[in-house]
């Protein structure tokens, strides 16, 4: 369980399209629209995690025709969040909207989130702590992902609240932006490593 609980920790902290729109957010539009996509977020993931338990994702991506086009849908969509990062300039510019994205667009980003699928794919699958109730370790699953979860994106939440805050210069934003760029284009690497 200890092996678990470790390994939802860093899937789920490390960059992704989740975290980095969930700062975004937090960033461009303040804690209440952050909070309603979060909400959002949360819903989506477990939507995801859903269809991985009961096998619906693998019924589903069996298709080669449909798995690709969902792929190749959520590695566009991808590439276009890192594009308009990388090239915001020296304004730090994690997702930038004219509207502020509610509970559904949340809920949309993680059903076509490469990452969602492939983290809780490998958490429901794998660590096995109770093998002979599975039942039971699924329910405990959900439970400490989501004990995890909600944390992590709040805390990327507050991050992006406080980074705009800052007010850091023009070159450091830029860098920042950068980076967090080169964070989606590796989400993307790893995507297409995993699918191919």
């Amino acid at each position: 369980m200890i092996s678990f609980f470790l390994a939802v920790f860093f899937l789920v902290i490390t960059p992704g399209p989740g975290v980095l729109s969930t700062a975004g957010v937090g960033s461009a539009f303040g804690r209440a629209a952050g909070l309603r996509y979060v909400t959002g977020l949360f819903v989506g993931n477990n939507l995801v995690a859903l269809a991985v338990v009961s096998g619906l994702a693998a019924i589903v991506l069996a298709v080669p025709v449909v798995r690709n086009i969902l792929l190749v849908l959520s590695l566009v969509y991808l590439l276009y969040l890192a594009f308009r990062i990388a090239t915001a300039g020296a304004k730090i510019a994690f997702i930038e909207s004219a509207r502020e994205p509610g509970i559904f667009a949340g809920i949309a980003l993680q059903l076509i989130n490469p990452k969602a699928y492939a983290v809780n794919t490998t958490l429901f699958t794998g660590f096995p702590f109770f093998a002979d109730t599975l039942a039971w370790e699924t329910i405990l699953k959900f439970a400490l992902l989501n004990v995890i979860w909600v944390p992590v994106h709040l805390l990327w939440l507050t991050a992006g609240i406080m980074i705009k805050r800052l007010e850091l210069s023009p070159r450091i934003q830029f860098r920042i932006n950068l980076m967090m760029a080169l964070a989606m284009l590796a989400v993307v690497a790893l995507a297409l490593f995993a699918n191919f």
